[in-house]
């Protein structure tokens, strides 16, 4: 759709890219935590990709338990992407969230479900309207436990979405690699623009 391509660019074939990182305010809005390390030692961090990411923080920052969220890019080649980029489908990187959470407070199955639940991760290389590879379904996990946790929950949501006709889960689990921080207007978007636009839409399925 407008020229971009469907599939994830090879390493050689992305934008270069550069060496300086995004400087963005590392306040949360929201929760008033820092989203940039170093994080309470007693936390844990998981990287998810779930459609266009100003919807997607919002979903995170509101569970109990969490202490702090960010928008960024992961899951591509080029070093500290632009949004501009990211949206040429050039870099392969996928719209992402951070989320850092205390897993004594919550359960990491209950950031899942909020994950496999907000979205439809049947779609591919869209959802719902935005099309492109940055809209791709994605776990980018940071422990075994992550990875054992994001697999079994894909094969029981699976089973769910067959018997309500849904086709084959197209989600990507996967070892984080770098996550970059998007511009700092991207961070909490939907606390500075109430009415700004969400393109999130679930099946209604349950996990």
């Amino acid at each position: 759709m407008f020229g971009r391509p469907s599939e994830i660019p090879s390493a050689t074939q992305a934008l270069p890219g550069r060496d300086e990182m995004m400087q963005l305010n590392p306040a949360h809005l929201v929760l008033g935590t820092s989203m940039m390390e170093p994080f309470p030692q007693d936390s844990e961090q998981i990287v998810l990709g779930l459609g266009c990411f100003w919807g997607a923080e919002r979903k995170f920052w509101n569970l109990s338990g969490v202490y702090t969220t960010a928008v960024g890019y992961a899951g591509g080649h080029t070093p500290n992407p632009s949004y501009q980029e990211v949206c040429s489908g050039m870099t392969g990187h996928n719209e992402v969230v951070l989320v850092v959470y205390f897993p004594a407070q919550i359960n990491f199955d209950d950031l899942l479900k909020t994950f496999w639940e907000s979205h439809n991760p049947t779609q591919g290389m869209r959802q719902g309207n935005d099309q492109g590879t940055q809209y791709r379904s994605g776990i980018y996990y940071s422990l075994e436990s992550q990875k054992s946790a994001a697999e079994n929950g894909l094969q029981q949501y699976q089973q769910n979405l067959q018997q309500a006709g849904y086709t084959q889960i197209t989600t990507e689990i996967q070892e984080v690699g770098p996550f970059y921080y998007a511009e700092d207007y991207h961070q909490q978007y939907l606390e500075k623009n109430p009415s700004g636009y969400c393109g999130l839409g679930g099946t209604g399925i349950s996990c």
